[in-house]
């Protein structure tokens, strides 16, 4: 108890350290959260199961920031076992020690803490942060991120009358630990039992609006595996912002956000004073689960009624051509005063080109996933930690390849090697039958093309090379290939991963190092001085404070 006070007062007095630093020196403004992870019962489908609680929040509670910010986030591990969290989305810039996956950052002991020192830098928009370790990701932890504009900055679109973050995602009423377990025997896991939104089965939420007014919704796919359409009894949603880009403002009835992804909408309050469904369904599953919150107008006369507001189900075509439509707004600004297309990443002539295909396969009798032939395993140490420490052996830069090897599935520390400042060009090939996710930490990258079949040089013909969106998740949908652009600006160790989270535990990710020869602040930050130091590392020094 006293070391746990301790630790609290040297947190609360680096805290007053700092806020005086950023008033002294006029920069970027700092804030602060303590959280403490714990175990506690939640009944999120009905059912007493054991959940992650932030606070004893479950979800866990929002950030709110704006862009640059200095966000000082002091975690308390009070699980029986190591714990981390990620921030997806958040580009970590020079810093990816602070990504929070086992890639670059040491678990958080029980029953210690680390604080993590996020900046916002040069980003607004709608993210999530959730536990990476062990299978956490299907217990909670997680929750939203919202980064907003400085005051400054024009927004292509008048301020909202409320801003409401929509955490949706399917759901295990099996607990954590045993899903694990099915996985660590190599085995598949079940079909999910529901969805959530916010945290709550069927009927379980609301959000109050009146009548007349707009709202903007930030809503991210915080589920393990699939694919889930969004819609709003009556309502029509022009899209605003994709994971950080502000968009052509097209209306959709209906939304497809992927595993991973994040969107903002607008909605208008514009129809009769009653109660309205907003209702989240699967795709491209058989069977379908469907869950609903309920949007109340504040002068409601009536509660809900009629029948839940159907979605597409199986349909590919119909969600490829509203990807095709989901495109940059060029004159909006970004988090800096100059419009977003004053980036032409079109004319970039690109450096290299790399195509990633994914696979399933057993290796000794069990479920593996992997990309380009090779199924990650975790080193005895973080990589980016081993890198700055030159620790020898953890890993091999060009264990993975840039092309697809045809190779039999193998297991190895999967580390694929890239020069700072190169423009990529990365093809995500996808032969088989389920819709894919990818993710990339420290990046946003161009959607420049998707279409069904093998891709070929040829296929650049169909890019959009003017107003592809930029954003950190992309889909791949069945029998088909994405293709994106992506500037190398960011040093460091960063994950690619599937986001069909039981694939990326089994194998289905790498890590990217991005270098630089010149050992320079200018590139990337060095080892944090409260970096904590697991497995070949122990014992070694960070730096002074």
């Amino acid at each position: 108890m006293l070391l746990k006070q301790a630790g609290l007062f040297a947190w609360r007095l680096c805290a007053i350290f700092l806020a005086l630093i950023s008033i002294v020196t006029a920069e970027d403004p700092y804030r602060f959260f303590n959280w403490n992870v714990t175990y506690g019962d939640i009944y999120p489908l009905g059912v007493r199961q054991q959940g992650i609680l932030i606070n004893g929040q479950f979800p866990g509670p929002e950030i709110y920031s704006v862009t640059n910010d200095n966000l000082i986030i002091n975690v308390h591990n009070s699980l029986p076992e190591p714990f981390l969290l990620s921030w997806n989305g958040v580009q970590q810039r020079k810093n990816s020690y602070q990504d929070g996956v086992y890639g670059t950052t040491c678990p958080i002991p029980p029953g210690k803490n680390f604080t993590y020192t996020l900046q916002m830098k040069d980003q607004i928009g709608s993210f999530f942060y959730f536990p990476s370790l062990a299978f956490h990701k299907a217990a909670g932890g997680f929750g939203a991120i919202k980064v907003l504009s400085r005051p400054r900055i024009p927004v292509p679109f008048p301020e909202p009358a409320g801003d409401y973050s929509l955490l949706i995602g399917d759901w295990y009423k099996t607990n954590h630990t045993k899903l694990k377990a099915i996985l660590d025997r190599g085995h598949r896991l079940p079909f999910p039992d529901g969805i959530l939104i916010n945290g709550q089965g069927p009927n379980g939420t609301s959000f109050t609006v009146e009548q007349g007014k707009t709202y903007r919704l930030r809503i991210s796919n915080v589920g393990l595996q699939h694919s889930l359409n969004f819609r709003i009894q009556g309502h029509k949603m022009k899209l605003v912002e994709v994971e950080g880009t502000h968009t052509v403002q097209t209306t959709y009835s209906e939304l497809d956000i992927h595993a991973g992804q994040s969107y903002s909408v607008l909605i208008t309050a514009d129809q009769p004073a009653q109660d309205h469904f907003v209702a989240v369904s699967t795709r491209f599953t058989k069977p379908v689960l469907t869950t609903t919150a309920t949007l109340h107008y504040s002068n409601s006369k009536r509660p809900v009624s009629g029948p839940i507001p159907g979605g597409p189900t199986t349909e590919i075509d119909w969600s490829l051509n509203q990807a095709r439509s989901i495109r940059t707004n060029l004159t909006a600004s970004g988090p800096r005063p100059n419009p977003q297309g004053s980036y032409h990443y079109g004319l970039i002539n690109i450096t290299r080109s790399i195509k990633l295909e994914s696979s399933a396969a057993q290796i000794n009798h069990k479920q593996r996933y992997a990309v380009n032939s090779v199924s990650f395993v975790p080193a005895d140490t973080p990589l980016k930690i081993a890198d700055y420490f030159d620790i020898d052996g953890v890993f091999r830069v060009g264990s993975i390849s840039d092309n697809p090897t045809g190779k039999k599935m193998y297991l190895d520390t999967s580390v694929m090697g890239a020069d700072f400042r190169a423009f990529v060009e990365i093809v995500f090939q996808n032969h088989e039958d389920i819709v894919q996710s990818w993710h990339i930490d420290g990046y946003s990258f161009w959607v420049v093309g998707m279409d069904g079949g093998v891709w070929t040089p040829a296929k650049r013909n169909q890019y959009n090379l003017r107003d592809a969106v930029s954003r950190c998740t992309t889909q791949v949908y069945p029998k088909s290939w994405t293709a994106i652009y992506m500037a190398l600006d960011n040093v460091g160790m960063w994950n690619v991963r599937t986001e069909f989270w039981a694939r990326q535990y089994l194998g289905q990710q790498f890590y990217l190092r991005v270098y630089s020869p010149v050992k320079s602040v200018r590139d990337e930050y060095p080892i944090p001085a409260n970096a904590l130091l697991c497995g070949r590392a122990v014992g070694r020094q960070t730096r002074p404070l």
